[in-house]
């Protein structure tokens, strides 16, 4: 009895203990679910949230680069895209392999896709295919399921109408690069891309925008189930530029397969209308893909499609260049419009014979008639008369050896060479040979095809210091512009003496006689030039073998030109070059001639740029 009731009191005390631990069990369960439930409710919600919903950036619409007119020359169309999301995938390898059985992926693409995916966050969709059509685009939205981590979506990408007609100014849009990505998220973007070349590159920051964002409810597999709050980014802002986009065709056209550039420009405020540097590139073909193969076709050829030969490209001036040297003399008071010279075709300096283009010579000229006809040796005997002081300070004043900021990547200052320049370089005083050479365009002065359409327009406006400009307006902000002041030491009489010399270089005798305007009511004043590559041997200038198309392309004389018309009140220049094209007057001339004709048919100065708040008016109008 009482081992039975010891017993009890045994079993009796371990139930209660059991029951005791029991209740505290619950209670602590209890205590952490309140704990979980009510007191930290609002952190486990935003957590579950988190796990629900998706906060992804929404690349901003790229602002539009407009013509003057408000014509679309870089805009934006819908891009079908694919991307993967590695953390989401099981086995990346797997995937693309399932999902080149939808779209065409090369072995350089997977490539491209496994770079991608070892140098960024895993989380972060990576692009695997865009600018699909839809058809192909709804077979991959239809095979999604069952590929793990593949993600459809629409963007924007870039398109440039006119292909190669603005490629040098308008530039292009590639991927962003792992150096450039940075801390800025919007550059993680699957897709993204930034500008790379010409104005896309050098206003990036307000043509880019800013991102927006979407939060997104998603199920397990990571697949979007709905939208569920969206904010909007702020789009790029838009572009609108000085040139024409129907003179820029023309002026294009008229180049045909040249090397070459051109350049339009208004005399007075400085806007560029026309800017064609040939041959050019198709910008598109960066933006969706350039294949290696045509990448190394652009790079190869020997005509520079990539360089913008309108602000990069360096030539000698060559006959273009006597308007300088003159004016250098008439402001010294070392010559006047009666100063003449005997030329004989030939002019002996030192132990050197120096030629005229002319074998046989001019005779006795006088200065008007000596830029007319450009005569070399008159310009050999007055350029060292002058000096290379004077001549130097007169190239500057006309806007030669100077960069004007047009914010196109490459411009180049040229070279405007001086007694200082040459010590500096090796440390050999100037020689008064190298000024003599100096006075026809030649031996170390370098100028792009742009300085010689604003020493042209200097010219032609009486010596009023414009300055080129091809941006107008960017977002509401209208581009500034430099007040055109009169140039130092340039008189309105020496001015005109230099004018009528390039008028008559269009009339009888002069060097584009058979390249003048006839009778349509429009006039023109111009100066051909010939730049010299190379030496010329006694033996090529003895058989007379110096611009023949039988020389190698690369052997022949650049052809030159710069003009502006109308003559009695000037309102356009002209600038026209053609590397290794052969002579001024018989190449660059004819072309000058007609892309300036156009320009006064289509008088597109008297037509001010639009205002992008006034084109967006007129389009919501046209709704």
């Amino acid at each position: 009895m009482d081992s039975e009731g010891e017993k009890y009191r045994f079993y009796s005390r371990r139930a209660a203990l059991l029951a005791g631990a029991q209740g505290l069990l619950v209670t602590a369960l209890a205590g952490r679910m309140y704990y979980l439930g009510v007191v930290e409710s609002s952190e486990y919600k935003t957590l579950a949230d988190e796990n629900r919903l998706s906060l992804r950036l929404l690349a901003p619409d790229r602002g539009e680069i407009l013509d003057r007119s408000g014509r679309e020359l870089a805009t934006n169309r819908r891009d079908y895209r694919v991307f993967l999301v590695p953390e989401q995938a099981k086995n990346v390898a797997k995937t693309l392999h399932s999902l080149g059985r939808i779209i065409t992926l090369s072995e350089s693409d997977q490539r491209r896709v496994e770079r991608q995916i070892a140098r960024q966050r895993s989380f972060l969709p990576v692009t695997v295919a865009e600018n699909l059509d839809w058809d192909t685009f709804a077979r991959v939205n239809v095979a999604s399921p069952s590929l793990p981590g593949v993600q459809s979506g629409m963007g924007n990408t870039r398109l440039y109408p006119d292909g190669p007609l603005l490629s040098h100014v308008v530039g292009y849009v590639g991927a962003v690069t792992e150096e450039e990505v940075g801390n800025d998220p919007v550059l993680e973007l699957p897709g993204f891309k930034t500008g790379k070349s010409g104005l896309e590159r050098a206003f990036e920051s307000r043509l880019r925008g800013e991102a927006g964002s979407s939060r997104v409810e998603v199920n397990a597999y990571g697949r979007v189930i709905r939208e569920v709050q969206r904010q909007e980014g702020r789009p790029g802002e838009n572009m609108v530029l000085t040139l024409d986009i129907a003179l820029q065709k023309y002026a294009a056209e008229r180049l045909g397969e040249e090397s070459a550039a051109a350049i339009v420009m208004d005399v007075h405020n400085g806007e560029l209308l026309a800017m064609a540097s040939t041959p050019a590139y198709d910008p598109n073909q960066f933006n969706f893909g350039i294949s290696r193969e045509n990448w190394e076709a652009l790079v190869r050829d020997p005509r520079k499609p990539l360089v913008n030969k309108c602000v990069a490209g360096q030539y000698p001036p060559g006959s273009t260049f006597k308007m300088i040297v003159a004016l250098a003399g008439l402001e010294a008071g070392l010559i006047d419009p009666e100063t003449e010279h005997y030329c004989s075709g030939r002019h002996r300096f030192g132990d050197r014979t120096f030629h005229c283009w002319r074998p046989q010579g001019h005779g006795n000229l006088g200065l008007v008639d000596a830029i007319a006809r450009s005569c070399d040796i008159y310009f050999y005997k007055i350029a060292i008369e002058i000096g290379i002081d004077r001549i130097s300070e007169m190239a500057r004043q006309f806007g030669l050896g100077s960069a004007y900021g047009l914010e196109i990547p490459g411009e180049a200052r040229g070279l405007v060479p001086s007694k200082e320049w040459k010590m500096a370089l090796d440390g050999v005083p100037w020689q008064a040979g190298e000024t003599l050479v100096l006075g026809i365009g030649q031996g170390a002065l370098l100028a792009s095809p742009v300085q010689l359409a604003v020493m042209t327009s200097r010219i032609a406006n009486g010596g009023r210091a414009v300055i080129p400009r091809i941006v107008h307006t960017v977002g509401q902000d209208i581009a500034p512009q430099q007040t055109a002041a009169p140039l130092m030491r340039v008189s309105d009489d020496n001015m005109a003496v230099v004018r009528r010399g390039m008028e008559k270089v269009l009339e009888e005798k002069g060097t584009a006689y058979l390249s003048r305007l006839r009778g349509e009511g429009i006039s023109m004043a111009g100066k051909t030039g010939t730049s010299q590559v190379r030496r010329i041997s006694k033996a090529e200038r003895d058989t007379r073998v110096l611009k023949t198309k039988e020389r190698p392309w690369q052997e022949r004389d650049h052809a030159v030109f710069v003009g502006y018309g109308p003559i009695e009140n000037p309102k356009y220049a002209v600038s026209i070059l053609v590397e290794h094209g052969g002579g001024g007057s018989t190449v660059a001339a004819p072309i000058a001639r007609d892309i300036l004709r156009r320009t006064l048919e289509l008088d597109p100065s008297a037509n001010p740029p639009v205002r992008p708040a006034d084109l967006l008016r007129q389009r919501v109008a046209a709704l």
